[in-house]
């Protein structure tokens, strides 16, 4: 059994697919098991993997069912106790994984740890703002507001996800939001401070970009976690004043797009939280 597996989904990037497969073939720390899990691309991805040798990948073909799904198929074929996550359109430096066994070899109680990364948008390198610079341990506050977990850059012990559960397959985005707040409700999330990750962004097929409205879905997590019952006091007053912002934001946003009945459903959800002090009826 491998120490790390490597879950790499992908859905109709046969373009950029090689170069994330090619740079877990290039990583000076070797003893790790690669999957890939082709969500049902049309446009040739799976000819791609031709260029490579099938004893050194996992492959296995879904149907198209999302992200969340596909990565989900990855950790289930995962053996290793350590799982690490690759974007199709990200790549990893060659000291990666390397960095990241080290880190939980020398913290053997951390059940995760993310690097930094490099983010390239239309080939040019550019800066995170201020609000998505990554924070180092107890994140969860931080994180109410936007994810600041990047699947490119995390590892995490397999075990956490019989703790936590897995990706929702209900989210077509902010699946990664909803994973994170479960787990750093409960355990620190570590910082690497070193660039291991390059990730691009600003393409047309990034769902960030094609779907609109992804706060519903952040919302939606936010309620999930409160209705979990795995947040302490200070937790749920910080959950609850984002999501009244989340829900203000969106609310009003529908009202000037002309969605009244959804407007008012989310305008709505902060004052029936206030008059029950309860998610169960909402």
């Amino acid at each position: 059994m491998a120490a790390v597996s490597v879950i790499i989904p992908t859905y109709n990037r046969a373009d950029k697919v090689a170069r994330a497969v090619a740079s877990v073939l290039h990583q000076t720390y070797t003893d790790y098991d690669l999957i890939v899990v082709d969500d049902g691309s049309r446009d040739g991805t799976r000819e791609t993997f031709s260029l490579f040798p099938s004893r050194v990948i996992r492959l296995f073909h879904d149907e198209n069912r999302g992200v969340s799904a596909a990565r989900n198929t990855g950790i289930l074929a995962s053996r290793s106790p350590l799982v690490a996550f690759l974007d199709s359109d990200d790549y990893w430096l060659p000291e990666k994984l390397a960095a990241q066994v080290d880190f939980f070899e020398d913290h053997p109680e951390a059940v995760a740890c993310q690097t930094q990364e490099i983010w390239i948008r239309k080939g040019r390198r550019v800066n995170p703002r201020k609000k998505h610079l990554k924070p180092s341990g107890d994140i969860f506050l931080p994180s109410l507001r936007l994810c600041l977990v990047s699947p490119s850059a995390v590892m995490v012990r397999r075990s956490l996800f019989e703790e936590v559960g897995l990706f929702d397959e209900a989210f077509p985005v902010c699946e990664d939001y909803d994973l994170w707040l479960r787990i750093a409700c409960k355990h620190p999330i570590h910082l690497l401070d070193r660039d291991l990750v390059i990730k691009e962004g600003g393409a047309p097929d990034q769902l960030s970009r094609s779907l609109t409205g992804m706060d519903r879905f952040r919302i939606a997590s936010l309620l999930k976690i409160m209705k979990s019952g795995h947040l302490n006091p200070r937790q749920w007053k910080a959950a609850l004043r984002e999501l009244n912002s989340k829900c203000k934001i969106y609310g009003e946003g529908c009202l000037k797009r002309g969605k009244k009945d959804e407007g008012d459903y989310y305008l709505e959800i902060p004052e029936k939280l206030s008059k029950t002090q309860s998610t169960k009826d909402i």
